[in-house]
């Protein structure tokens, strides 16, 4: 049954749709109509789409040593399988289908993708394929509504389209905050809880999550729509969704809501790459079953809010984000147990771009923060710890559909309590390059 909380947002949520849906509808692009809308009368019954992104990576942290020798921990390892410090890896591959049911009617859409490289996604389901997005949108212009699995609305970092990334990882914030981990219910693992020992042959892997992870989507239904007001294009959504990530079908009752609003005045160009400045903010709000139990009626909220700006006139890209959620917060692939929390987390990240003149050279420079567990007091699980990372990229884009994306990462992290802080210590930078093709 849905709580007073929800009935509450949804009843405010159908009074912006009435209220919205007398104004003009907008053409700008933004991240709510490209993925998943199409144009009226512009797309075709059938487009098969997607991208492939091949990378190599390096972490050179340092193990911290003790009776059971040289223990490595998650942010030393390179994911997903968290197994070595240096590897290559198709981290992602994936192909769709999208289009529109014309010349019957060019107001239905669908949306249809699957992931097929080695990555959350697909590592945590055993390394299968797995469906990333399957959704149907109808298109009026009162309102737009979509069903089905899809991205759900939030922050920027998660809600633009993964091949136009700047970078080849989220931030930590992006990563431990908003990138949502699944136990199978009833399933108990504390699998490598104070890391493992590379030299050990007989070490189970390190994670402790047998799921995929939640992809920044859901499976629901969402109202939204685009609309223009002088100089301004403006943008809402609201969500109700399962809050169960990739996995279809539901654990508990409780529906989490979604709801987002974002204010762009463009500077022309059209698609993944528009100019403009941005104002954005969001929120995202659930309940979670405890895992460990799977008769368990024990249930915890989850709380998720941000605001953002995004300032892009070339050759200039400056981006600034704020985040901070409470109750689920992660604490590691090794320690799943200990996510069914009431503790508190926050933090932001700064993006600066150039794009070099009559060149196809691009120069990133990323500054992210994050702090777990904030004031965490008496709780048995919590540690404050900060992630601090600067990192500096450079894009060389070969053409439209191809580039080569260098990131190095400086990496400082470290917490209150003696026995992570030892293992956070020993975290270094690490060096990556990817190179993406999309077809």
């Amino acid at each position: 049954m849905i709580n007073k909380t929800i009935f509450k947002k949804t009843l405010a949520a159908a009074a912006i749709v009435a209220g919205l849906s007398a104004i003009q509808v907008a053409e700008a692009a933004n991240w709510l109509m490209l993925q998943g809308t199409e144009r009226p009368g512009a797309a075709g019954r059938a487009k098969v789409w997607g991208f492939i992104q091949a990378q190599y990576q390096k972490d050179e942290s340092d193990p911290f040593t003790n009776a059971n020798g040289d223990l490595y921990i998650p942010p030393k390892l390179i994911g997903p399988n968290l197994t070595s410090q240096e590897q290559f890896n198709v981290n992602r591959a994936r192909i769709g289908v999208r289009g529109t049911g014309m010349p019957l009617d060019s107001s239905v859409n669908y949306f249809l993708l699957a992931e097929l490289g080695n990555n959350g996604i697909t590592a945590g389901s055993g390394g299968d394929a797995q469906i990333s997005d399957a959704s149907i949108t109808i298109n009026t212009d009162a309102v737009r509504i979509r069903t089905g699995l899809f991205k759900t609305p939030g922050p920027e970092e998660a809600l633009q389209a993964i091949h136009v990334f700047d970078y080849i990882n989220f931030t930590s914030v992006s990563n431990q905050l908003m990138l949502e981990r699944f136990q199978q219910q009833g399933e108990t693992n504390t699998a490598g809880a104070g890391g493992i020992n590379l030299a050990d042959t007989n070490t189970n892997s390190i994670s402790g999550y047998s799921r995929p992870v939640g992809a920044f989507r859901d499976t629901g239904v969402q109202f939204f729509q685009s609309y223009k007001s002088g100089k301004w294009d403006h943008s809402y959504a609201v969500m109700l969704g399962n809050g169960n990530g990739l996995n279809f079908g539901d654990t508990n009752n409780a529906k989490d809501v979604y709801l987002y609003w974002a204010s762009e005045k463009s500077y022309g160009g059209k698609g993944p790459r528009a100019q403009g400045l941005k104002i954005f903010a969001w929120s995202q709000s659930g309940k979670r079953l405890d895992p460990d139990d799977i008769t368990t009626t024990d249930e915890q909220d989850r709380t998720r809010s941000g605001f953002g700006v995004k300032y892009l006139n070339k050759p200039f890209r400056v981006t600034f984000e704020s985040m901070s959620g409470k109750g689920m917060i992660f604490q590691g692939q090794h320690r799943p147990d200990d996510s069914f929390n009431d503790l508190t987390a926050a933090g932001s990240y700064l993006d600066f771009g150039y794009y070099v003149p009559k060149s196809k050279w691009e120069i990133d420079l990323r500054v992210d923060t994050y702090t777990r567990d904030e004031n965490h007091g008496t709780s048995a699980v919590g540690d404050e710890s900060t992630f601090d990372t600067n990192t500096l990229a450079a894009q060389y884009h070969i053409n439209k559909k191809s580039r080569v994306t260098m990131s190095y990462e400086a990496r400082t992290f470290a917490s209150d309590t003696t026995a992570v802080n030892n293992q956070l210590k020993g975290v270094s930078n690490r060096i990556a390059m990817q190179l993406t093709h999309i077809f």
